[in-house]
């Protein structure tokens, strides 16, 4: 399959057109709109530093059920201690640029660059990115962060500095995504840690059916910030 270089104008090729590695399209910018018109779609950028914007739809799709999450028995004693105190998007760019840095410890390179740091610090301005916080002593120590649209969470990235910093931001998210009516989390890309969790390949063309309808979900708009967490791990 070819892969199609995108105009100026906020449009992309169907995602069944994406090549077997899940690559889709090249070029466009990182505006709201774009990205916004990506995600209704199922498309989600991921480049690295140098290159130029690449625009992926996989299959098949990793994804989680949000009222089917696992928690190992572990975790749930990590979590009945209160180490960690959870906040929701109290601390947006803090979390991003940790997930960049991360990135670049493990890897070598990043794909979020500063460009796309920027495109979703606009995203979260304009709220639909948030970021999930855990807190050790007054110190972040852990979060993750993605895009809200009508029922669906997109997973971005994740860091930590503490063990099980982030797995306790992610079941409290999981959690508050459950009680707040949304049906589908997407993984975008597959990891050992989020198949612990309970994540399945399911694929791409009943993903983006899936997307179909959750997009037009009533849930929520604007910051999370508001939200209460004391009962989310109860």
């Amino acid at each position: 399959m070819p892969v199609y270089e995108l105009s100026k104008a906020c449009v992309f090729p169907p995602p069944e057109y994406a090549r077997s590695d899940g690559l889709l399209a090249i070029g466009g910018d990182l505006s709201v709109e774009r990205l916004l018109a990506a995600y209704r779609l199922g498309i989600f950028p991921w480049y690295s530093y140098g290159g130029p914007i690449l625009w992926w739809s996989p299959d098949p799709r990793l994804v989680l059920i949000p009222h089917e999450l696992n928690i190992a028995r572990s975790l749930r004693q990590t979590i009945k201690k209160g180490i960690f105190k959870v906040t929701l998007d109290n601390a947006f760019i803090d979390v991003i640029t940790n997930c960049s840095e991360a990135d670049r410890r493990d890897g070598g390179g990043s794909w979020l660059t500063e460009e796309m740091i920027g495109a979703y610090v606009r995203l979260h301005e304009a709220g639909f990115a948030h970021s999930v916080e855990s807190w050790h002593d007054g110190e972040l120590v852990g979060g993750l962060y993605g895009v809200a649209m009508g029922g669906i969470f997109f997973g971005e990235s994740m860091f930590f500095k503490k063990s099980n910093a982030s797995k306790v931001a992610f079941v409290t998210l999981v959690k508050k995504l459950t009680e707040w009516g949304f049906v589908l989390i997407d993984c975008q890309v597959t990891t050992s840690y989020l198949l612990s969790f309970g994540a399945i390949h399911i694929p791409r063309e009943d993903f983006i059916n899936i997307l179909r309808v959750a997009k037009n979900i009533t849930t929520l708009c604007g910051s999370w910030k508001q939200y209460n967490l004391e009962t989310v791990l109860s």
